[in-house]
């Protein structure tokens, strides 16, 4: 029980910067926006950014067997990583398959699948 309030008060955490971010470029303050999106995935998911922004898969693939990361946390990131989508082609070719690789995980290994990820699995596949 303490480790899942654990998990969930993390989870709401990310959730308010998730939502931070989102504020940020509405405001049209980017590099801000930018500059807590990468904080974030280094401290909050141990995730370097040479492997995020790595367009070869392969190395995010075998950072997301390594850490194991709880279901609810890779959902986080999941959210975290479709907010990036739409901001060009390139940052598109570089994300998607990250995320296909995450809806992948959360369905085979954590047996988890929503209607949402679904939906944005069917999107990305655009972009892949």
């Amino acid at each position: 029980m303490y480790r899942r309030d654990l998990i969930t008060a993390e989870i709401e955490k990310l959730a308010q910067v998730l939502a931070r971010i989102m504020g940020l470029k509405l405001e049209g303050k980017l590099k801000d926006a930018q500059q807590l999106f990468q904080e974030t995935m280094e401290v909050s998911f141990a995730l370097p950014l040479e492997i995020l922004e790595n367009e070869d898969a392969d190395a995010f693939e075998c950072w997301l067997n390594e850490n194991d990361l709880p279901s609810e946390k890779l959902d986080s990131l999941s959210e975290f990583l479709y907010y990036e989508l739409g901001v060009s082609t390139e940052r598109n070719k570089i994300i998607a398959p990250k995320l296909n690789l995450i809806y992948n995980a959360l369905a085979d290994k954590h047996k988890i699948v929503h209607l949402v990820n679904m939906h944005r699995q069917k999107l990305i596949q655009q972009y892949l």
